[in-house]
């Protein structure tokens, strides 16, 4: 069975377990962006992933969601940001270049920009460490987020925070889902990964340093405070998160940046 995981800082915790104390027999761990993971589930590829939430809605009929488990905010997070030359409010028709690496966070800024500040402005597709030297503004997502960067950013936004003041709601940027077909296939491979899930987010209380340790040692360029961040990031999916997400849906769907959710489909054992 192939499982996903999203190379980035924030999704180790949920990995940890699996990685660094028992691997599963007959899971194959695949790496890569959050965009790459989404394709990989979209053709099949993958039995369980992280994917950016927004890219549940193009296979929504394919997979169901694991209820306890999401990559979420409660408003500042610091890995979503947009950085700008000039103010949000002056980007109207000014050159924003967006991240390839996810598909909620574009989502997302689309959706503010155009309902909160309705600005209208040319997007751009950008590598996921962007230059502003030909762009007014770029998305930037996950650890490219929070390296040290040579370039001067007179402007910085939180999208995370700046999603909570004016929707009142948290993000969640990514959930995990599990193909209906591997659920048949491979069902108490399915249920040890959850198992491994779970074990690893209570090792962000039992064996805490050990894993701030290991996690430095595999994201070294990340230029954070681990343990804050970790604090930071939500992930227990809570009622109040999926009523967050609906929201997410509701909005997209209707602003035309997403196909439509009707409703959220999880896996139960």
């Amino acid at each position: 069975m192939k499982i996903g995981y999203i190379n980035y800082l924030n999704c180790y915790p949920l990995y940890y377990h699996l990685m660094e104390k028992t691997p599963i027999d007959g899971v194959d761990i695949i790496s890569g962006y959050p965009s790459q993971l989404n394709d990989m589930m979209r053709n099949g590829s993958l039995d369980i992933s992280p994917i950016s939430s927004a890219a549940y809605s193009d296979i929504q009929d394919d997979v169901l969601i694991l209820p306890d488990f999401c990559l979420a905010s409660v408003g500042y997070v610091r890995s979503v940001i947009l950085i700008s030359k000039i103010p949000i409010e002056d980007l109207n028709h000014k050159r924003i270049g967006l991240s390839s690496a996810s598909q909620t966070s574009v989502v997302l800024l689309k959706c503010l920009l155009k309902r909160y500040y309705n600005i209208e402005p040319q997007y751009e597709p950008t590598r996921p460490d962007p230059s502003l030297k030909e762009l007014d503004a770029a998305l930037v997502i996950g650890n490219e987020a929070m390296i040290h960067s040579d370039e001067a950013i007179p402007y910085t936004y939180d999208l995370g925070d700046l999603w909570m003041r004016k929707t009142g709601f948290p993000v969640v940027f990514a959930i995990l889902v599990v193909r209906k077909s591997a659920i048949k296939k491979h069902p108490e491979m399915v249920k040890a990964v959850i198992d491994s899930y779970r074990k690893s987010l209570q090792c962000l209380e039992t064996d805490s340093e050990n894993l701030y340790d290991l996690a430095k040692k595999k994201y070294p360029d990340v230029a954070y405070d681990i343990p804050t961040y970790y604090r930071l990031i939500k992930y227990e999916f809570t009622p109040v998160l999926k009523d967050a997400l609906r929201f997410y849906f509701l909005l997209s769907g209707e602003l035309g940046f997403l196909n439509t959710v009707k409703e959220l489909n999880f896996y139960t054992p």
